[in-house]
């Protein structure tokens, strides 16, 4: 399985680590060369500096044989676009976008693209441990 990670800050390059460590040839995109450094020296994928809107960088990464995207740049609008031209250009049906305004992901969704949101994902995990506290508050004062 390929796999295109494009973004390689904390989410991007451990998904790419991850995907690479149960044996996908992962390459990784972004626009800081930097980033490399995240993957680690041991890392074995890919690696192409540029922006994931981009379509030659796209292509350099090797989008024409990818399996699946994942678009984890720090904007919403820029992981959005990516994931269209993704799917839409490339016909990468598995392509998995992190979009942090719910409601936009909402959005995107129902329009057919696989959306992650780690604000609602954080919304729902504090709501319940918050509520777990309602519990345990009960029991003690009954």
């Amino acid at each position: 399985m390929k796999a295109i990670v494009v973004g390689c800050g904390r989410v991007g390059s451990a998904v790419a680590k991850k995907l690479t460590k149960v044996g996908w040839d992962v390459t990784a995109i972004d626009e800081n060369e930097e980033a490399l450094a995240r993957l680690g020296e041991h890392w074995s994928g890919g690696f192409v500096v540029g922006h994931g809107m981009d379509v030659n960088v796209l292509r350099e990464a090797g989008i024409a044989e990818a399996d699946a995207v994942v678009v984890a740049t720090n904007g919403d609008n820029t992981n959005i676009v990516v994931g269209q031209v993704a799917q839409k250009r490339f016909g990468i049906e598995c392509t998995v976008v992190r979009i942090l305004d719910p409601a936009r992901a909402e959005l995107y969704s129902t329009l057919g693209l696989r959306t992650v949101s780690p604000t609602s994902t954080a919304i729902e995990v504090l709501t319940e441990a918050a509520r777990a506290c309602e519990v345990v508050t009960t029991e003690v004062t009954t």
